[in-house]
This record gives C-alpha cells, sequence and structure tokens, in this order.
C-alpha cells in the first residue's frame, strides 16, 4: 500500500507561506521581460486560474497563469492581457519543463485562448504514483512530503476581479511553486 493521509491530519499541519517574490502580469509590455526571466529556468510549476462558474452550462475563460521558479512566481493575468505569442516560448518549449496537477483542465483552458500546443508538461497526478504516493490531489501530495497543508480557501474567488488581493496572489504563487517543489524533492530524494 501507498502513502496517503486523511483529511483530519492535514487540518492539524501548519499552513504553507510562500515567501519568494510574486510579480503580478496585468499590462502587455511586462510579458517580454517575466517571459526572459522564466525561460532562464529548466523546471517550472504551472497553474492556472478561472473565475468560477455558479451556473450550470456557463464557463469562463482561465484568468490567470502561474509559472513559478524556486524562489519566484509570474502571475500572468490572461483575462487582461490575452494570451501573448511570447508565453508560448515557455509553454510550447521542450527545453523547459514545465510541472503541474490535473493538466487535462489546465490544457483545454489554455485551448481557448491559445491554438497552440502544449510541450513538455509532467502531470503530478501520474508522476507521484512512482513514488509510492496514493494520494494525488496537491494538498495530500504536499502535506505527504513535507508536513503542511496548503490553504484552499481562495480557490472559487473571482479571478477575474480589477486587482488580485494578497490572499489571491498567495494563494495563486503557492499552487505552482508547490508542484515544482514536490517535483525537485522527488527526483532529488525519490527512489524511482
Amino acid at each position: 500500500m501507498g502513502l496517503t493521509i486523511s483529511k483530519e491530519v492535514i487540518a492539524e499541519l501548519p499552513v504553507e507561506v510562500f515567501t519568494g517574490k510574486i510579480v503580478v502580469v496585468d499590462h502587455k509590455e511586462e510579458v517580454g521581460k517575466a517571459v526572459a526571466a522564466l525561460i532562464e529556468h529548466s523546471s517550472l510549476g504551472f497553474d492556472t486560474e478561472t473565475k468560477p462558474a455558479f451556473q450550470r452550462g456557463h464557463f469562463h475563460k482561465v484568468a490567470l497563469m502561474q509559472l513559478s521558479t524556486t524562489d519566484e512566481c509570474y502571475l500572468f493575468r490572461l483575462n487582461k492581457i490575452g494570451y501573448p505569442d511570447e508565453l508560448d516560448e515557455i509553454i510550447c518549449n521542450p527545453a523547459i519543463r514545465k510541472i503541474g496537477l490535473s493538466l487535462r483542465d489546465d490544457f483545454a483552458a489554455i485551448r481557448k485562448r491559445s491554438d497552440k500546443k502544449p510541450v513538455n508538461f509532467i502531470d503530478l497526478q501520474s508522476f507521484v504514483d512512482d513514488y509510492g504516493i496514493d494520494d494525488n490531489g496537491l494538498q495530500r501530495i504536499y502535506a505527504i512530503l513535507f508536513g503542511k497543508k496548503i490553504s484552499k480557501s481562495q480557490r472559487l474567488s473571482n479571478w477575474e476581479a480589477s486587482s488580485l488581493t494578497e490572499a489571491q496572489k498567495n494563494y495563486a504563487a503557492i499552487d505552482a511553486w508547490a508542484c515544482l517543489r514536490i517535483y525537485n524533492h522527488l527526483i532529488s530524494n525519490g527512489n524511482k
């Protein structure tokens, strides 16, 4: 039997905090500089956020794309800047690993904004299987490996708001950063 953790145990854990730098990219002219900083890395944490739809059959386009290094997270506000072509230098780059979770949903959301095919993505949901981890949710994987919980309190917030709250920024940054941290931990310490 593989590693697993209960909701009750997670509830007792201390909350993880992202202490790195968060850069909000909400103007098209900021995209090039952000991409130039990110393209220097061989692995990035990846996530997206979409404004929740509370009506059946009603959907929103992805509002935010997060790309994180070990100490910086860039929050691309796609609802404000669209999907700039420069992002494909990362998303379609075979030399940069992008690590995320439940990527099928993220790819479907990106396809609504871009017709390019994402390349070199690693989905932690299946990746952790090789390390004996049965739980495949981000919060559970993170708790098993690091003994801390990731707060999900902002998940259903308005990602299309005119400006993001500090709580939203931190939540978004942690989700992408945690994916990269899990991957780095497993490949450096795991016995695959």
